[in-house]
């Protein structure tokens, strides 16, 4: 087992366990690590680059949900068979990430990153400071396999209060990421359940359901949200939804298709809807939108949260609240064996920080702040709005540019890194195209500075040739 000789570089924009991943990524598609290679364990991987032990964790925890590789208890982890990769021969045509001591990049326009020069860290190192002490000595041990408890009662009072799910405490599981609960959500189901994924949507689940082996429809969305059409004629058990704010063109999912959907899953025992409302506290026109678990009374919805958009995505603090029945198989069989992948310290502050009401403090500073990137970004734009169309920009962190300048959405990407800026097309998220070929970015404008954001979205202007 040779080292993997890979230069990591601390730089501004590119995490080291990102880089680490993205290097044995590549080691693995372009052939260089065979099937059935193993990989340098954490720790000599981690001795070995002089890197944390962490930063080795998130690289391999990540190839692993996305099924390059696998790890077996008490062996390592290992390369998967290369054809059973989602592998897509390099175009030389396609950019490339350089290496960060070649370029490191200035603006990037992620939907997933957040703000964070407004984190309260005076208040969260108050609550860290206060849980690291002798009285608190128990949180060393193992707690409870669902999470800790004071921690689901704080997140089952935020959900009535701010979401309309009603559910205990008792139904709540925690985990590390809403990746780690859906694998477990993959296990309690049948295995020969078959899904249907909004198309384009969220492709965690797409990489974790390819892993297992699943079989997936993809279902068409219009403005009006996933159509019932699409669910209807497909043979399928459970569906990935994202009715709050449809990732990522933005859709709410209309009452009208809410009760459809519901009613498709009351038909058989073994349909479910799984509810991902990832980002729901940010809306900046109208009343918050209901959850679609808050109409369920049949107990056919799966609900997903996190607190990665609303608070910081390094907490990698999720949960799922199960329907009663699902909750029973949970602990008698299905998943008895699994502890809960936070640390408990990590939960008893984020516990005393909503208890104390801090957490609704941030929400509502962030939704302010927010709301100015959005207004700014907006304003930025409007004068392009006969080669720019902006969709989704009502909610959430992101929105979607359908760019009318006669160029494809490889050279709009191209043109961006260009000038160090990094953008995701919505061709990425795809699974399979749509109708409309118009290329279409997505504008991750969460992350930027708020001082810096005017800069960077005249500079991707610039660099597409529109401003």
């Amino acid at each position: 087992m040779d080292m993997l000789a890979c230069h990591l570089k601390r730089a501004p924009g590119s995490p080291l366990y990102e880089q680490l991943y993205n290097f044995i990524k590549a080691e693995i598609t372009e052939g260089r690590l065979a099937y059935g290679a193993k990989l340098p364990s954490k720790r000599k991987l981690s001795e070995f680059l002089e890197v944390s032990q962490n930063t080795v964790e998130n690289a391999y925890a990540q190839l692993a949900a996305e099924g390059y590789i696998e790890g077996l208890p008490r062996k390592g982890y290992f390369v998967l068979a290369y054809e059973d990769l989602e592998y897509v021969q390099p175009d030389a045509g396609a950019p490339h990430e350089q290496p960060a001591e070649e370029q490191s990049i200035a603006y990037y326009f992620h939907p997933s990153r957040i703000d964070t020069e407004h984190f309260p860290f005076a208040q969260w190192r108050k609550y860290a400071r206060d849980t690291i002490d002798p009285i608190h000595q128990s949180l060393l041990w193992l707690g409870d396999k669902q999470g800790e408890k004071a921690l689901r009662e704080q997140i089952a009072h935020y959900l009535y209060h701010a979401r309309g799910v009603k559910c205990t405490a008792e139904q709540i599981i925690v985990g590390a990421g809403s990746d780690v609960l859906l694998q477990q959500l993959i296990f309690l189901l049948d295995q020969h359940t078959v899904y249907g994924v909004e198309n384009p949507g969220y492709h965690v689940i797409l990489n974790i359901l390819d892993r297992y082996h699943n079989h997936v429809h993809p279902l068409d969305v219009d403005a009006d949200g996933v159509k019932i059409e699409s669910v209807e004629r497909t043979n399928i058990d459970a569906v990935y939804v994202t009715p709050s704010h449809h990732f990522p063109y933005g859709a709410v999912l209309s009452v009208n298709r809410r009760i459809k959907l519901l009613n498709w899953a009351a038909e058989k025992a073994n349909r479910y809807i799984i509810e991902d409302d990832y980002d729901s506290e940010f809306r900046y026109s109208g009343k918050s939108i209901p959850s679609l678990h808050s109409m369920d009374h049949r107990e056919k919805v799966v609900y997903l949260g996190s607190f990665s958009k609303s608070l910081i995505p390094s907490l990698r603090i999720s949960y799922m609240v199960l329907p009663n029945h699902l909750l029973e198989k949970y602990k008698t069989k299905a998943l008895s064996y699994y502890h809960c992948s936070v640390s408990r310290i990590d939960q008893h502050i984020l516990s005393q920080f909503m208890q104390d009401g801090e957490f609704e403090k941030h929400l509502n500073r962030m939704r302010k702040v927010y709301r100015r990137k959005l207004e700014k970004t907006l304003d930025i734009l409007r004068p392009y709005q006969n080669t720019v169309d902006v969709i989704g920009e009502h909610s959430g962190l992101h929105m979607v540019l359908k760019v009318k300048n006669g160029m494809t959405e490889q050279e709009l990407v191209e043109r961006a890194w260009n000038e160090r800026i990094k953008i995701h097309p919505l061709s990425s998220y795809l699974l399979e195209k749509e109708a409309d070929p118009s290329p279409k970015m997505i504008l991750g404008f969460a992350g930027i500075p708020e001082a810096e954001l005017g800069t960077a979205l005249e500079m991707l202007l610039k660099s597409w040739g529109i401003a």
